[in-house]
């Protein structure tokens, strides 16, 4: 399990700074639990907090935890509904975990990254996207989505009809080694204007909109729950 709290302490600084200023009145941390520990999809999750944390929660500090889990689909997935399991999937484990060993996480992030591939007759396009669910304790549960790239053939045809992992293809096609720790095959794909990390970042901030703008939501789930 990596915790991010020193993270934490330099992202919400103001937040500390009130706390010396008032200790008696304690601010209640947000953690927010993510299905991986590796390095972009964390700094992705930090980076959308600070973009969305004040409208979450104006005056909580927040911690990141990342926590391995299975996704529960193939290393890539290669459809939008397999993406979007994967990513929920990761999340609920989550959820899960947390109840069996009693841990206070209130978030829970699952992020899966993969193609969609769109057939029509004999031929075909393939995408490059990112996924994010987003869950917290009451069973709330939101999607979000990075925006698709258009993946090259070569690329296609090593993951889609090969078998072989995006990771392994990104590499021996960028001539790098664990691209997708870094910039992934997104910053590969875009000379580094979008990375991993950055799509990831979308994802989950699209992902938590129902949350942290919850006024515009909520009045559509309760019509939808009357029908």
């Amino acid at each position: 399990m990596l915790d991010l709290r020193g993270r934490n302490n330099r992202s919400f600084g103001k937040n500390r700074f009130l706390q010396g200023l008032f200790p008696t009145l304690a601010m209640t941390k947000i953690i927010v639990a993510v299905g991986s520990t590796r390095r972009p999809k964390l700094n992705a999750v930090w980076e959308a907090l600070t973009v969305f944390g004040p409208s979450l929660d104006p005056n909580a500090p927040f911690e990141v935890v990342g926590a391995e889990v299975e996704s529960g689909v193939r290393h890539t997935p290669l459809s939008r509904s397999e993406l979007m399991s994967g990513a929920r999937h990761r999340a609920e484990e989550l959820l899960e975990r947390a109840k069996e060993q009693k841990l206070s996480w209130d978030y829970f992030v699952g992020l899966e990254g993969g193609l969609d591939v769109l057939s029509n007759g004999d031929s075909r396009t393939v995408f490059l996207q990112n996924w994010a669910f987003v869950a917290d304790r009451n069973g709330r549960g939101a999607y979000g989505q990075s925006g698709s790239i258009l993946l090259p053939e070569v690329l296609a045809r090593q993951v889609v009809d090969d078998g072989i992992e995006l990771g392994v293809a990104i590499d021996a096609f960028a001539g790098g080694h664990e691209i997708r720790d870094a910039q992934g095959a997104w910053g590969v794909l875009t000379r580094n204007m979008i990375t991993r990390q950055d799509a990831f970042r979308t994802a989950v901030i699209n992902a938590f909109a129902p949350f942290f703008n919850a006024a515009l939501y909520e009045p559509l789930r309760n019509a939808a729950s009357k029908r």
